[in-house]
C-alpha cells in the first residue's frame, strides 16, 4: 500500500518561505513521477509543480506560471521524499497543498493522471 504524508505547512508572512515535505512509503519511489497541487475552497485542485520520473530521458521540472521563479520541486530518492521549496510567498498562495505520485514517466499536470495522494497540508500567508 502506497502512502503519502505531507508536512511543513503553517502560517507565514508575505515574502516569507516554507518548505513542504512529502514522505512516500510503499512502492518504488524512484520510479514515480511526482507533483504538488493546491486547492482553495470552492475551487478545483490545481497543479503547482511536477517532476517526472524517467529512466532514459532527462526530464526537468515544470511549474505553473504563478509560481515560476518562486517555488522549487525536488526529490530525494534515498529518503523517499519530495519537497516543495516556496519562496516569496504571497497571500494568494494560501491553500491546502497536496503531494501526489504517479506510476510511470512523463509530465503529469492533471489530477486524474496521479495514482496516489497525500492528505494535504495547510499553508496560510498573511499580508
Amino acid at each position: 500500500q502506497v502512502q503519502l504524508v505531507e508536512s511543513g505547512g503553517g502560517l507565514v508572512q508575505a515574502g516569507g518561505s516554507l518548505t513542504l515535505s512529502c514522505a512516500v512509503s510503499g512502492g518504488t519511489f524512484s520510479r514515480y513521477s511526482l507533483g504538488w497541487f493546491r486547492q482553495t475552497p470552492g475551487k478545483e485542485r490545481e497543479i503547482v509543480a511536477t517532476l517526472p520520473y524517467s529512466e532514459h530521458v532527462d526530464y526537468f521540472a515544470d511549474y505553473a506560471d504563478f509560481v515560476k521563479g518562486r517555488f522549487t520541486i525536488s526529490r530525494d530518492n534515498a529518503k523517499n521524499t519530495v519537497f516543495l521549496q516556496m519562496n516569496s510567498l504571497m497571500p494568494e498562495d494560501t491553500a491546502v497543498y497536496y503531494c501526489a505520485a504517479a506510476r510511470g514517466s512523463g509530465w503529469r499536470r492533471y489530477t486524474d493522471e496521479y495514482d496516489y495522494w497525500g492528505q494535504g497540508t495547510q499553508v496560510t500567508v498573511s499580508s
